[in-house]
């Protein structure tokens, strides 16, 4: 399987939930030794933070609202109306990202506002640490996202179905709790794959900054 193939499984397994296997992950995010690098630099001073109080820890993250300004806006919405309060990472995949935001301990799928643009044209990365928004297809995010723990290129506009993954922030704190995470044992579950066998639960997300 090529290159491009496995770019696009990749992103097709983030969308729906499917299988994907490790090895084909870890080819389609093309691994560097940068990938385990530390913790991001922060965007600047003035940007928002928010803290995912999880299970496994704090996790903090800056917001680029000048490079995502409805991504943005969108996701602290959800913070501030205490959506995420009690959700989980219910899709952690080792080598390629850990995913939150939409479900219960249940496995049952909160709803959600109506969908965002996209706006992932905005020279901001899929590297390790940075939070990007999931999607069903173009213009579908709602409130899922993603912490990278590998640089994944392959989420990055336009790939890989013309128009990419939205990054829009980045962990400033944390990193060490997210590579906890990653490294929880996965097993199927309620007909979804890569679901942590003990959940990790969002405590709370609230802005700090």
């Amino acid at each position: 399987m090529n290159v491009r193939k496995l770019v696009d499984r990749a992103a097709r397994a983030l969308r729906e939930f499917r299988w994907l296997p490790a090895a084909a992950i870890l080819a389609a995010s093309t691994l560097a030794a940068d990938a385990w690098a530390a913790e991001p630099a922060a965007a600047g001073p003035t940007a928002t933070r928010v803290a995912l109080e999880t299970s496994e820890g704090r996790i903090v993250v800056e917001l680029r609202a000048d490079k995502a300004p409805k991504t943005v806006a969108n996701f602290l919405r959800y913070v501030n109306d205490g959506f995420y309060d009690g959700t989980i990472f219910h899709r952690v995949i080792s080598v390629f990202m850990i995913q939150g935001g939409g479900f219960t301990p249940a496995m049952v799928q909160k709803p959600t506002r109506a969908p965002i643009a996209a706006e992932s044209d905005n020279g901001l990365k899929n590297v390790r640490g940075a939070i990007a928004m999931a999607r069903l297809g173009p213009d579908s995010a709602t409130s899922q996202f993603f912490i990278n723990v590998v640089d994944n290129p392959g989420l990055d506009y336009p790939n890989p179905d013309g128009t990419g993954y939205t990054v829009f922030g980045n962990v400033v704190q944390g990193m060490d709790v997210v590579d906890k995470i990653r490294a929880v044992p996965t097993a199927e579950r309620g007909g979804y794959k890569d679901v942590p066998q003990t959940p990790v639960v969002i405590k709370s997300a609230h802005v700090i900054k």
